[in-house]
């Protein structure tokens, strides 16, 4: 096995600890485990010959998220971005934490720390990709979901929000997606 197979291994390890199944193809797995092996996927997608430490950042992108709860945040915007900031903070310390003693060498603990956090998305064409990955898995598995019993306002614009975010790159793969009807809907009225 390869440091990079044996550090993503590590990653997954702490994904399966998730208490939250969901259904991949007949079976009942942890949510983010699922969620990381489709963020390695999107990667992939996105950009050329992904680095090793932005490949890391693509399975640590969710790491242990569970732990930080949502609900322990106002229920408002700056709540809420207090705690996706948070979440950042943690996953990329987690992150560090668990690849450091594989022998990941200190220069990519940094970049995958500064990916996971996703610092200077403006300037940083692999942040960048990291951000579409992750508008890609939200578009592909979780909109349908997110959008159910919301105001179909507020939908349209976080998906209008999310489009924003990404590359021209980006948004060719979420058009080529095979997305659920009621998701394609969405994003239709969204774009129009």
């Amino acid at each position: 096995m390869s440091r990079l197979e044996a550090a993503l291994a590590a990653l997954d390890a702490i994904h399966a600890e998730d208490p939250e199944r969901v259904e991949v193809e007949g079976a009942r797995v942890p949510a983010e485990l699922d969620y990381a092996r489709r963020m390695s996927a999107a990667i992939e997608r996105v950009i050329d010959a992904p680095s090793d430490a932005l490949r890391l950042a693509a399975r640590a992108q969710h790491l242990a998220r569970w732990r930080l709860a949502r609900a322990d945040y106002p229920a408002t915007r700056a709540g809420y971005l207090a705690w996706r900031s948070a979440q950042g903070k943690a996953h990329a310390a987690l992150a560090v934490a668990t690849l450091r003693p594989l022998g990941v060498d200190e220069a990519t603990l940094e970049r995958v720390a500064s990916l996971v956090q996703k610092k200077g998305r403006a300037r940083d064409p692999e942040a960048q990709a990291l951000e579409d990955a992750a508008c890609l898995v939200f578009l592909d598995t979780g909109l349908a979901a997110f959008a159910r019993g919301k105001d179909e306002g507020k939908v349209i614009d976080i998906v209008q929000k999310t489009w924003a975010k990404m590359s021209e790159r980006g948004r060719a793969e979420a058009l080529a997606l095979s997305l659920a009807p009621e998701a394609r809907a969405i994003v239709e009225r969204a774009l129009s």
